[in-house]
């Protein structure tokens, strides 16, 4: 880290904090050379790259977008969608790979849609899983049915 004042090299940590979003850090820095103090705000880049092999950073507006289109008529509120976004953030972060696919956010978004809305998911899925036919739907409902029988013997 290059000091903004002398252009030294070198500078050591003072402090260090989460930032609001949890997603970055913001360092207090001093440079070892002309003692001055500056702050930093670091981030881990997170990119995905579309099916035309274009490569753009991660975007939580773009998943609550696509979310948004399949919750369309459904009791889902904007909150549930930021926090679903953010889910799906997190989860994707967690995987280790600075770079991830569309298909792997779609796939990543899913069982958090389901849990959200049955219905939202079944429309996001039938897109996202390629559903070809009914069965391909009959499939899904029957996923979802036996799901919902397991949590109920559970409970």
């Amino acid at each position: 880290m290059h000091c903004p004042f002398c252009r030294h090299d070198d500078s050591r940590v003072v402090d260090t904090r989460l930032s609001d979003d949890g997603l970055s850090i913001r360092r207090r820095r001093e440079c070892v050379q002309c003692k001055r103090r500056f702050s930093t705000l670091e981030t881990s880049s997170f990119s995905v790259v579309k099916r035309s092999g274009v490569v753009e950073p991660f975007s939580r507006d773009k998943v609550i977008s696509g979310v948004r289109k399949a919750c369309q008529g459904r009791p889902v509120d904007d909150d549930s969608l930021a926090l679903l976004a953010q889910r799906v953030e997190e989860k994707l972060r967690a995987s280790g790979s600075a770079v991830v696919s569309t298909s792997e956010v779609g796939k990543a978004i899913q069982p958090f849609l389901r849990e959200l809305d049955e219905v939202a998911y079944l429309r996001f899925a039938s897109v996202y899983s390629g559903f070809q036919s009914l069965d391909d739907f009959q499939k899904a409902i029957d996923s979802l049915r036996a799901d919902r029988k397991a949590e109920e013997q559970e409970s």
